[in-house]
């Protein structure tokens, strides 16, 4: 679990605004609004219903403020913190009709994003005593890359590139439009800023065993290996490139990994396939 400075609220401030948009339609929440009288006072807390490790706190806070910025806030977990079940994360008091019209996109944003944090602190346990670091991809949900990337950052895992500007990824497709992976490689040295990190995919041993004869990547992306591919294949680099572990990487295969030496294992799963955990908002 990792405790991380705010992101700045006018960045998520969209994020959250979109989602209270979508949930409000065209007439607001004519539920509350119907049938609890004006100028009602409550309070209510936010629940945790099954253990794990905050995030998406930052957006809950943004959303209850953003309907009605009166309401005391009193936040008891922040984003990177662990809670147990039945832990109160969060004290709301103020306008009842306004903590209600907030409720499910604060608890939409929380429960996902803490279901990636809780899911991300699972493999990085799996990580004890080696020097694999848990990382995550590009397989998010569109519009939420930044939200769920941070998510992951909370779990104590790493990010992977951010988008296709960050850095050179060359994956197998590249490889066959381009010739193979020597054209790659020379086309790379010869055009990309000194600037960039390259990182290539190889499924085969015989393919990293080019790339490090031909050099000019930072980073190789060992895909869908076994684990005893795995191994040979820190044997063979010798250090001479950091090793990424990538491909089917599900929890039960975490510690075995790891053990062979790589320097990375990342993860599509932690962000398109982690549970959103059961947490509730009770007056």
């Amino acid at each position: 679990m990792t405790a991380l400075p705010p992101l700045p609220e006018m960045i998520l401030d969209p994020l959250v605004r979109a989602a209270l948009i979508e949930d409000l339609g065209t007439n607001g929440d004519i539920t509350t609004r119907t049938v609890i009288p004006a100028g009602t006072r409550y309070g209510a807390r936010i629940r945790a219903r099954e253990a794990g490790v905050a995030s998406g706190m930052q957006l809950a806070r943004i959303a209850f403020r953003m309907i009605d910025p009166t309401l005391d806030l009193r936040f008891l977990r922040e984003d990177g913190e662990a809670f147990g079940r039945g832990d109160t994360l969060a004290e709301i008091e103020g306008c009842a009709g306004a903590i209600l019209s907030a409720e499910r996109v604060a608890l939409n944003f929380a429960g996902r994003l803490c279901g990636i944090a809780t899911m991300t602190a699972a493999f990085v346990a799996e990580t004890a005593g080696t020097k694999a670091r848990i990382t995550c991809t590009r397989k998010t949900t569109p519009g939420l890359r930044l939200v769920e990337k941070q998510a992951v950052l909370h779990g104590g895992g790493f990010s992977h590139r951010f988008s296709l500007s960050d850095a050179i990824l060359v994956k197998d497709n590249h490889i066959a439009a381009a010739g193979g992976i020597v054209p790659v490689l020379r086309a790379i040295k010869a055009r990309a800023s000194h600037m960039m990190r390259v990182e290539i995919e190889v499924d085969r041993l015989e393919q990293l065993a080019e790339v490090l004869h031909e050099g000019g990547a930072d980073v190789v992306l060992l895909d869908n290996m076994s684990t005893p591919m795995l191994h040979e294949a820190v044997v063979l680099a010798r250090g001479r490139v950091v090793l990424e572990a990538s491909g089917n990487m599900q929890l039960g295969r975490i510690a075995e990994v790891a053990a062979t030496g790589v320097d990375y294992i990342s993860s599509g799963a932690l962000t398109h396939s982690a549970r959103t955990l059961d947490l509730g908002l009770d007056f």
